[in-house]
């Protein structure tokens, strides 16, 4: 039976990147982000040329979670879900943006939970979900205290799902900087001090992101696993 996936975020970065591996080994893709177009523009741009339309684009808007279940009603199985979605938030205490920290909190803690509350039941039992979180669980920075606090928060989601939804495994994966990423490539401002906090020297990449991706969806013994992929922080 083809491999159904879910990657909500997978309209950019290491969301599109892991979409994109997928489609190339076979498998039928779902892509998701906030705008529709966009999403479907995407799914356009990575459907293998022989693909016969595997990969589709849908608009979900985790900060809305409220019309999650109304944005997925259409997906009737799924072998695996990424959740990589993100919203960006430099936040200090001094000058804190409440609706900012707000949109972040629900789009990552409560957006995430809806979306796997909303295909339990559409989740095949040897199923996985992959959570994405952040370097900045360990390792804050000024203006991180949102960012910090909810990637934390994920790893209580992997303890709290991979028992609510057994037999269905659920990890969650914590990328460092990543340096050839959209985001960050050509940043040396930013790029050059992360690397001289990493004891390899060298910043992750998004065939990293995407290999630890793929080991935690398919490795039937992976579960409840918080996998930091930074080179280790000095």
């Amino acid at each position: 039976m083809t491999q159904q996936i879910l990657i909500v975020g997978g309209t950019a970065g290491i969301g599109r990147e892991l979409a994109a591996t997928y489609a190339n080994r076979g498998a039928r893709v779902v892509i998701a982000g906030r705008d529709s177009a966009r999403a479907q523009k995407v799914a356009a741009e990575i459907n293998p040329a022989e693909g016969d339309g595997q990969v589709r684009g849908i608009a979900v808007d985790l900060s809305r979670p409220a019309e999650i279940h109304r944005a997925l009603a259409d997906i009737e199985r799924v072998d695996a879900i990424v959740l990589t979605g993100i919203r960006r938030d430099r936040n200090t205490i001094a000058d804190y943006d409440i609706a900012g920290a707000t949109e972040l909190a629900v789009a990552k803690l409560v957006g995430y939970t809806t979306v796997v509350h909303t295909l339990r039941s559409r989740i095949s039992p040897t199923g996985s979900v992959l959570l994405f979180g952040g370097l900045a669980k360990d390792a804050p920075y000024p203006g991180s205290t949102t960012v910090t606090t909810v990637n934390a928060g994920v790893m209580g989601l992997v303890t709290t799902l991979s028992k609510e939804i057994a037999p269905v495994r659920v990890n969650a994966i914590h990328p460092g900087v990543v340096g050839d990423s959209p985001y960050w490539a050509g940043n040396e401002a930013v790029l050059e001090p992360a690397r001289e906090r990493t004891l390899t020297g060298v910043l992750p990449t998004m065939r990293d992101m995407v290999g630890g991706s793929v080991f935690l969806l398919e490795n039937p013994s992976a579960n409840g696993v918080n996998l930091s992929l930074n080179g280790g922080l000095a």
